[in-house]
């Protein structure tokens, strides 16, 4: 009897037990047997026996799928921040910022997110190829932080694509306007090196064409090692940096600054003080202008039938000068000068005739 009754648990006390009517039914000798009601299609899962049970707990891991895949969701959309380990955290793969050159500016930075707290999160994508792994799209400096303080970086994961991760994290940079001007030439050099179209470069720079070819010119046209050596400098501007490439055009110019570099006292310079070091060492000196030929007086030179002085001459080797005093004839300075085509007509006609002719 115990087991004709196992199933009897698992319904309903309240519902009539079909299987124990049916067998108590047939063991009686000559007992007619009871008609058979189909079974219901839908069965009640509403019962407090283990099918109740199964069927809360069933409810309950359905509802955590739902749970876990609308959070996967806003994970993968970037909506919800979530706390990573930064050793775990790559930088991107187009790298917008030169070698960290100010320290006391970087350890400022710590400071303050060790004192305030990360305020911003960062934006990263899964890695592409290495699972359990990111890439930064912008927040590197708030990565070393967290890294340099030992905590957790606050971070929005986000599915990207190698163009989106570059548009984001170029314009996440213009709009603080964070970038010098050499920062942005190669990051535009490095994402055309990595094979992005000029519409990716410009949507991630914000700029035009013209501005682009600028920027990519200015990057080329000056050694890695400079700039490595330089840094941001974030004073410096297109213009000084455009004629500094101008400058290392010679190898010669670009082997003084091998020089400049190697010495001990340009590592502790800032990158602006080590821009203007660069480019003072290589800018032209010029040569000085020859000195004066000293003024040969000739003392009281054209004299009037009176006595009175009319005027001082001064010569030099390559000049001569007539000095009319005005304040005792005020016009005749103005008469001699309009009267100077006259007299170099006179003397081109007196050299004309020549020497022979002149004196006879």
């Amino acid at each position: 009897m115990a087991r004709k009754n196992l199933l009897a648990g698992l319904l309903d006390p309240a519902e009539p037990n079909e299987l124990t009517a049916v067998n108590s039914a047939s063991d009686a000798p000559g007992a007619a047997r009871p008609e058979r009601r189909p079974a219901p299609l839908t069965p009640s899962f509403t019962g407090r026996g283990a099918v109740g049970a199964m069927s809360r707990s069933l409810e309950r891991l359905t509802s955590e799928v739902v749970s876990a895949r609308a959070a996967e969701d806003q994970l993968k959309s970037g909506s919800v921040a979530v706390e990573l380990d930064p050793n775990l955290v790559d930088p991107s793969p187009a790298p917008d910022r030169l070698p960290v050159i100010d320290r006391p500016s970087e350890e400022a930075f710590v400071a303050v997110i060790q004192a305030q707290g990360q305020q911003t999160p960062i934006l990263v994508r899964p890695h592409p190829s290495v699972s359990g792994r990111y890439q930064v799209a912008f927040g590197h400096r708030r990565l070393r932080a967290a890294a340099a303080l030992g905590r957790p970086v606050r971070a929005l994961v986000k599915t990207l694509t190698d163009a989106e991760l570059v548009v984001a994290q170029g314009q996440e940079n213009n709009a603080r306007a964070d970038l010098s001007f050499i920062e942005r030439a190669a990051f535009a050099l490095t994402l055309e090196r990595l094979g992005h179209g000029r519409d990716v470069i410009m949507a991630a720079l914000l700029v035009d064409k013209t501005e682009l070819s600028r920027l990519i010119t200015a990057r080329r046209a000056l050694p890695d090692f400079v700039i490595a050596a330089i840094g941001p400098a974030p004073k410096a501007g297109r213009r000084r940096w455009m004629s500094l490439a101008d400058r290392l055009a010679s190898p010669e110019m670009q082997a003084r600054v091998t020089e400049i570099v190697a010495e001990e006292a340009f590592a502790t310079l800032s990158s602006d003080q080590r821009f203007v070091r660069v480019f003072a060492a290589v800018t032209p000196v010029p040569s000085p202008p020859p000195p004066p030929a000293p003024a040969v007086h000739v003392p009281e030179a054209g004299l009037a039938k009176d006595g009175r002085r009319l005027a001082r001459i001064e010569r030099t080797p390559t000049t001569l000068g007539l000095i009319i005093d005005e304040t005792l004839h005020p016009a005749f300075g103005d008469f001699l000068v309009a009267r100077l085509p006259e007299l170099f007509a006179a003397y081109e006609r007196e050299q004309a005739r020549g020497p022979d002719q002149s004196a006879g």
